[in-house]
């Protein structure tokens, strides 16, 4: 294996921190570009943190200086102008630039299972999604234009143990432990991918340096797809207690509270397993092999360990009541 210079723009977040430790533990140079905040998930010793906010374009030309890398993955473009940011700053200077968009980007509701990188990109749902979107469509373009060496990955949902997947987060492990009913959407059994960022981390180094998927797009995900009773159950097994599920129609919990609308009707009310063909293709040793049970017990360990990282939300808790109260329970 050829050692790659890879700077990574983000580095400790849910799905970027494994990533990071899995190119170091392969021997690769690795540069993160962030704010150095984060204490929960910190870089490996090897990596060499350069320290600047990446909204600050003229604080993170002068931190980057002159460096020319062979890998850029970027992690926190969101919008186009940052996309074209990074194109202008990178040109000419890089081997390959890899950009974080979403599987939320896929059309929805699918017509088709399992989605294949050639699924429709649309969204009218979510705001995010559509942002996504025309952010591939810049690089798109300025690969076809100006050989610009982008790739495209879509992660699906992708967490590590601090993050809660249902609607409520801590406040539905909260409501569990104090007997209170637990608001799953339509009727729970719509299967959601749900991937490990250790196993997504396999998938995406194994893209990082590679010149033959220059222009192309890959989802990386797990094969692991249960229903959202199920992930439900499972945060619940794994904090000792029973789930007291509540089905509320998914257009309901919109109304009751608008904040979980573009999320859900966006992405989680529809049932989303995908076709890893492709990665695999290139990256045999891409084998998701961390199932969400595992992943919950994680979770809670950490929650129970950190009851500061992510309060209960009192607004949210009263707006299940609200919803239980709506279908008559």
């Amino acid at each position: 294996m050829t050692t790659k210079r890879i700077l990574f723009i983000g580095g400790s977040g849910i799905i970027s921190s494994a990533s990071v430790a899995r190119a170091v533990s392969l021997g690769h140079d690795v540069t993160v570009l962030n704010r150095g905040l984060s204490h929960v998930r910190p870089l490996p010793e090897e990596v060499e943190l350069l320290r600047a906010d990446v909204r600050d374009t003229d604080a993170v030309t002068e931190t980057l200086g002159s460096r020319e890398f062979d890998v850029v993955a970027q992690f926190t473009a969101f919008t186009p102008p940052q996309v074209q940011a990074d194109i202008d700053r990178f040109a000419g200077r890089i081997g390959q630039y890899v950009f974080i968009s979403s599987a939320a980007a896929y059309q929805k509701p699918p017509q088709r299972l399992p989605v294949v990188e050639s699924t429709p990109l649309r969204n009218p749902f979510s705001q995010y999604a559509r942002d996504k979107i025309s952010c591939e469509d810049v690089l798109v373009h300025a690969y076809r234009e100006q050989g610009f060496p982008a790739t495209i990955v879509r992660p699906s949902h992708t967490y590590d143990r601090t993050l809660i997947p249902t609607m409520g987060r801590r406040t539905d492990l909260d409501r569990m432990r104090a007997g209170k009913p637990v608001v799953v959407h339509g009727d729970g059994t719509t299967l959601w991918t749900i991937t490990h960022t250790e196993d997504f981390a396999v998938g995406f180094v194994g893209l990082l340096g590679r010149r033959d998927v220059l222009g192309e797009a890959f989802h990386i995900t797990g094969d692991h797809a249960p229903s959202w009773n199920d992930i439900t159950r499972w945060i619940a097994e794994a904090a000792g207690v029973e789930a007291d599920i509540v089905h509320v129609p998914s257009d309901v919990i919109a109304d009751v509270h608008p904040p979980l609308g573009p999320t859900l009707l966006g992405d989680k009310a529809f049932p989303m397993i995908f076709d890893n063909t492709r990665i695999r293709s290139l990256v045999p040793e891409f084998r998701p092999a961390i199932p969400f049970w595992d992943g919950a017990a994680e979770m809670v360990a950490f929650h129970d360990a950190n009851p500061h990282w992510q309060p209960a939300e009192p607004e949210l808790d009263a707006a299940f009541d609200r919803m239980v109260a709506a279908v008559g329970r």
